[in-house]
Parts: C-alpha cells; structure tokens; sequence
C-alpha cells in the first residue's frame, strides 16, 4: 500500500510505519504518523489526522508535525501529537501540552517477587487505596500554605527532598532532576494556587492510577540489568499529573492568548491551538507558569511514592531504601530543546502532548546512572493488559525529536466505555479470570478504563521499536490497581 485515504486526507508511506500527509495550502511542514497499518486504522476512526495537518498550521514548526503510534483525538493537538517549534521564531501553545501539565509515569523497583505477594494482593490493593488520596477535588498527602505552595512551584523535587518526603537518589533519577529552573510563581493565578494547596500528593481521577506490576519479560538484558529489572520482580508505577492547578494554568493562558493574540489565532485553521508568539510577554509567562506546574506535578508523584514505600514496608517488611525509583519522565510538556534541523543545532520548543521523552545514550540531560545506556521510557498499557519499559532509541532524535508513544491511546470515548461497559463486572472479572485486583472510588472508572477502551499497547510498543524511537526493554503486567 503507497497511500492511505481517510476521509479527505490522503497520506503517502514514506516507508514501513511511517506515513505523511504532504505540505498543502497554509501548511508550513508536511505531517507524519508513525504507525502501523492496523494502527493507522483505529488512529482514522476520529479527528487525530485533521488535528495534526492543523498542527502543521504553527508559526515557526520545524521538520514536520508529528503523530506517535498510540495517538488519538485530543484538544488543539492531537495526543500522541509531537512538535518542535522555533524558539526564536515561532510560538508555544498551551493546546499542544494540554490541561494536565506534566502529567507522567514513574516506576518504582522493589526486591520483591510475585510469589511474595500472592495471597496478600486484597491487603495490599485495600491500604494503598487507603494511605494514597484520589478522586476529583481536594485532599492530599500534604495541604499548605500560599508560601508553600510557592516553593513547590519554585523548586520542585528539592521541596520533597528538603521535607523528608525524597531522597538523592530520587532526583537524580527523575527527568531534569524534578526541577525547572525556569519556573515562575508569580506567572501561576491565585485560583490554581487554591487548587493545588489540597491537593499535593493525590492520583486524581480518570486516566490517572497506581499499579502494582510484575516484570513478564525482559527482551534485552543487558539494558534491564542497568535499568535494575528482571524476570518475576514487583515494580510499583505511578501515573498521574499536576491536578487541578494544572489545569488552572492552561485554563488561565489559553483565554488571554485568544484574546491578546487573536490575530495569530485568524491564521490558524483551530481556535484550539491558540499560541503566543516566541518572545512575547504572554509566551514568556505561559512558560514560567508551566514550568512551575511541571515542577508541582513531580512533587505530586513523588509524595505518592512516599505513600506507597510506606505501604510496602509495614505490609512486606521491606526497607525504604530498596524501593528504588527507576525513572520519572513527562508526557504532556513544552520545553525548550537544542535539535538539529537542517543541519544546524536550534533551539525549540519541544511540544509533547501525550507523548515521552526518548533520549539516546550520550544526550547531556540524561542522568549519569543512565548516560551510556539510554533513557528509561515507561508505556503503561490498560489496566487488564501489560505495560512497557523501553529505553529512548537511536533514530529518536532524527526522527521525532527524541519522542515516542506515552501509552496505548484510546479506542473510544469515556462516554462511550460507560455504555459498553459495567465497571463492577470489568473489576470481577479482572479478578476472577486475570488476577488483577482493582479499588476505584467509582464503578463509572472503572468503567471508563476498561481494557477493551484502549489499543493493543503491544502493537503501539511493537512499531516504536521497529522505528528505532523507543526500544523494548521489559514488559509487565498488572497485580493490583488504584484508580480515583
């Protein structure tokens, strides 16, 4: 097959698992989507394609607008959306990071193996649902003041680790250290500021969960050695984000841009992809803000870790200090990144929406433990299906501007999985026939994220170690499953 039509869009195979919709009309770039066929098929079903060719629309986007294998519709962008914009010259757009900035994964590797948790799974699931808050609205690990919550958007991981809720060896193994220093209180609104004050150290709701997993596979050793995984261990991920301040700040920005900017906004084919022009005083306070709810969504997951090696030590007697964190890495988030294009090094704002870093051996940012082996990638699957550990690949770089998929990518609408689905049976039946046990606060959650709502993360994982982006190192499968 040379094309593929969907709808009125026609995209041409460049090679295997890659497919471009040509520069036409206002676009400034060709886009391209990184899937297989069977992918791009369920990748067609919604308006992904129509959002990326929009996303083609940007000031200053350089190379081509790109869409990861798990990709689906999303608001502006596309999730599994990837950009490089001109730092200089270009634009940075809220709708290409999304409402739940830094939203993430971490994994954390325990000494345990499964047969020291079989049969304790029910006690387990219970008191993490109990010591971890989650569900929509307030409550948290910790709830501060105004001041507080300043130095958490200022400094990050540091605040955790000052305040006895982090180790060394957790910044040090959390992408940028758990720390923008390009961060701005001040750029962050009073209202998202109250939002977050309840709620530093909570899962949320939706998508968002902690799991416990075993390690099924290893399909390259000597990576998963350096990575600290193997065969039969107990390993914890976390996935969750920047909670309502968040979504506050994306909010907040996304209204003063359509309404300073408007006459960039009349150029763009999308109310959604609202932007600031790079330099401009919006485009300068949109980046301090978010880079302070990047900072506060680390904190967030790493008072959850708190949480659970709590957890884990009263109910296996494990110490703390071998509940190791393997990596944290960002899936919503617009960085300023040095890039080749056209054979000369720019920087750009690197827009990743629903999509993860994926640095090769040898990129200055990776932490020492990991600069000769490659990033750790982590790809949760659904919650009946297993999840990945990858390492950023090769070809990242040249190809997706060191990027790759962040998940399965969904099939269907929340809307839609409530009809199909009955979340107490989804939970008994992940009990009965799999041995995943689930608490959630709601049976509409569960139902929400049941398995069959999603792609075959197999299939996602299985084309992005095909391309070169992001290569297969382990995979896991669920034990037990917090959800809001």
């Amino acid at each position: 097959m040379s094309t593929y039509t969907a709808g009125e869009i026609t995209l041409e195979r460049v090679r295997e698992y890659v497919w471009e919709i040509p520069k036409q009309g206002e676009m400034r770039v060709p886009a391209r989507v990184l899937a297989s066929e069977q992918l791009l098929d369920e990748i067609s079903d919604d308006k992904t394609l129509e959002q990326l060719r929009n996303v083609a629309h940007l000031p200053g986007i350089r190379k081509q607008a790109l869409c990861m294998p798990d990709g689906h519709q999303g608001y502006g962008f596309p999730v599994g959306g990837v950009a490089g914009i001109d730092a200089e010259e270009g634009c940075i757009s809220p709708g290409g990071v999304g409402y739940d900035i830094n939203c993430g994964v971490r994994m954390l590797t325990t000494p345990l193996t499964y047969d020291d948790v079989q049969g304790h799974e029910e006690e387990l699931v219970n008191r993490l649902f109990e010591t971890i808050p989650s569900g929509l609205g307030g409550g948290g690990v910790f709830e501060g003041t105004t001041a507080d919550i300043d130095a958490i958007l200022a400094r990050g991981m540091d605040w955790a680790l000052e305040h006895g809720y982090a180790t060394e060896a957790d910044l040090e193994h959390c992408e940028d250290e758990g720390y923008r220093p390009e961060a701005d209180p001040s750029a962050v609104s009073d209202r998202a500021k109250d939002r977050g004050a309840t709620q530093v150290g909570s899962l949320g709701s939706g998508n968002h969960f902690l799991e416990v997993q075993r390690v099924t596979d290893v399909f390259r050793e000597d990576v998963a050695r350096e990575f600290g995984l193997e065969v039969d261990q107990i390993v914890v991920l976390v996935h969750c984000g920047s909670r309502g301040l968040g979504h506050q700040v994306c909010t907040d920005y996304l209204r003063q841009i359509e309404k300073r900017h408007g006459d960039l906004l009349a150029e763009l084919p999308d109310r959604e992809l609202a932007a600031a022009p790079a330099g401009s005083e919006l485009a300068e306070s949109y980046y301090g803000a978010m880079c302070a709810a990047i900072n506060f969504a680390w904190v967030n997951r790493q008072l959850i870790t708190h949480q659970t090696r709590t957890v884990l030590t009263e109910v296996f007697d494990v110490p703390r200090s071998d509940l190791r964190l393997l990596y944290d890495v960002a899936h919503n988030i617009a960085k300023k990144e040095v890039h080749t294009v056209d054979g000369e090094e720019r920087e750009l704002f690197v827009h990743r929406k629903g999509a993860t870093r994926a640095f090769p051996a040898g990129r200055p940012e990776l932490p020492k433990a990991y600069a000769d082996v490659g990033q750790p990638v982590i790809i949760p699957g659904s919650m009946g299906a297993g999840s990945y550990v990858l390492r950023g690949g090769e070809h990242s770089l040249a190809e997706t501007f060191g990027s790759t998929a962040h998940g399965a990518g969904r099939l269907m609408s929340r809307t839609q999985a409530k009809k199909q689905y009955w979340g107490e049976d989804v939970r008994d039946e992940l009990r009965d026939q799999q041995h995943i046990y689930v608490k959630a606060q709601s049976g509409a959650t569960v139902a929400e994220e049941a398995p069959g709502v999603y792609k075959d993360i197999d299939e996602v994982v299985r084309v992005s170690d095909a391309l070169g982006i992001g290569d297969r190192v382990a995979r896991t499968f669920p034990v037990c499953n917090i959800k809001g």
